[in-house]
């Protein structure tokens, strides 16, 4: 078992530090604290041939590995967290399902702008009544002539306020096998827009409401029966949310390290105090751990489909770490850390974001313990006796 990166790897890597550095770092401050998405960095990336690495060369890809994609984030993150985002919306989740499983039009009306940096996708999975129970959404689908009408409703919903498109998952009938997705342009007839709300990060959405939304025929992405493919595709869209995670922990890490170094207090730099000499071994640990297990599974999801044990291990370690390591970095660098003057702060409001969003810790918990245990527990209460069962 070797735990090097290969000389490929690790060149890559290197060249997309060289280019956040030079390109990115200078204005990591200004977006961090910018709600809006960074086109800018969006069209530089996409030159760089940052976008689409995950995705097939036909497609207008590179070709690339998920851990290529990780290692970009943790290279991009590095210099400016608030760009990591950037590689993870052109590299994981909606645009790969667009691309596995899109048709030839919709990759040639969609796909080239997303993988250009022109534009963004967003998945709109979350409803009022249906979070971590997604199978229950109540979006539905109904056939209108030749098109298809949308009725429903999406909450808190990344990228929602500037997303050109939005991957809407509906159902097209009941039960699991009725689910399915579709492609809503920004625009369509019956497809408005709630004015923007803001998370703790700092982060907009908006709802989405679908008031009779009319699409073509052409937009359905995914028909009935289409769940488990797209539940794949959201695995993989958690090692994006995984990476990040990680990575801002390791930025608050470095920057705390760095002041340590160089602060005195009672005449003395703050490293050379045992107490934080222990902090900052136990951030170490947290970090270097939760890595590996980010790595195995990206690793093993480029062999076929990601394992949603190995997943879901990997983000509630890199979660919980990069959280952990970001709050403790706010703590060691004291009222500086806690300022907006650095991006400490801003990594650990965004890293605790991400223990909730693309599945909770907790219920992922769950699903490490089904596997732990070979069984499924179903968290919904038993259903009611019939009458005829009764008797």
């Amino acid at each position: 078992m070797n735990f090097n990166l290969t000389p490929e790897q690790t060149q890559f890597r290197e060249s997309v530090l060289r280019f956040s550095k030079k390109e990115l770092a200078a204005g990591a401050h200004a977006r961090a604290h910018d709600s809006g998405y960074p086109w800018d960095v969006a069209k530089k990336m996409a030159k760089q041939g940052l976008l689409g690495i995950t995705i097939a060369e036909n497609d207008g890809g590179q070709g690339g590995s998920l851990l290529d994609a990780v290692l970009a984030i943790e290279a991009v993150a590095a210099a400016c967290p608030r760009s990591a985002d950037v590689v993870q919306a052109g590299n994981f989740g909606a645009i790969r399902v667009l691309a596995e499983h899109g048709s030839a039009y919709q990759k040639q009306s969609f796909l080239t702008r997303l993988l250009q940096g022109e534009a963004v996708i967003s998945v709109g999975m979350t409803e009022p009544e249906a979070g971590s129970a997604v199978t229950d959404l109540a979006t539905k689908a109904t056939r209108d002539g030749k098109g298809w009408r949308v009725k429903g409703s999406k909450v808190f919903t990344t990228h929602s306020a500037y997303a050109d498109l939005v991957l809407a998952y509906v159902r097209f009938g009941p039960g699991v096998g009725g689910i399915g997705s579709v492609l809503i342009e920004r625009g369509a007839p019956g497809f408005t827009i709630a004015a923007p709300s803001e998370f703790m990060s700092g982060e907009e959405w908006c709802e989405l409401h679908f008031a009779d939304c009319r699409i073509p025929a052409e937009n359905v992405l995914l028909g009935p029966g289409g769940f488990k493919k797209q539940m794949a595709g959201f695995n993989v869209e958690r090692l994006g949310n995984t990476a990040r995670a990680l990575a801002c922990g390791r930025y608050a890490f470095t920057a705390a390290r760095d002041y340590a170094a160089t602060r005195e207090q009672f005449g003395r730099p703050l490293c050379e105090f045992q107490g934080l000499q222990w902090k900052f071994a136990d951030m170490a640990l947290k970090l270097e751990s939760a890595q590996l297990l980010l790595y195995r599974a990206a690793t093993h999801a480029d062999n076929g489909l990601p394992s949603a044990y190995e997943t879901a291990i990997a983000k509630v370690a890199c979660n919980q770490a990069g959280f952990e390591v970001a709050s403790e970095a706010v703590q060691i660098m004291g009222a500086m850390g806690f300022s907006r003057e650095t991006l400490v702060e801003y990594c650990m409001r965004r890293t605790r974001g991400w223990m909730i969003a693309g599945g909770s810790i907790e219920m992922l918990k769950n699903r490490i313990a089904e596997h732990v245990l070979d069984r499924r527990f179903d968290q919904r209460p038993p259903k009611p006796k019939t009458s005829e069962a009764a008797e």
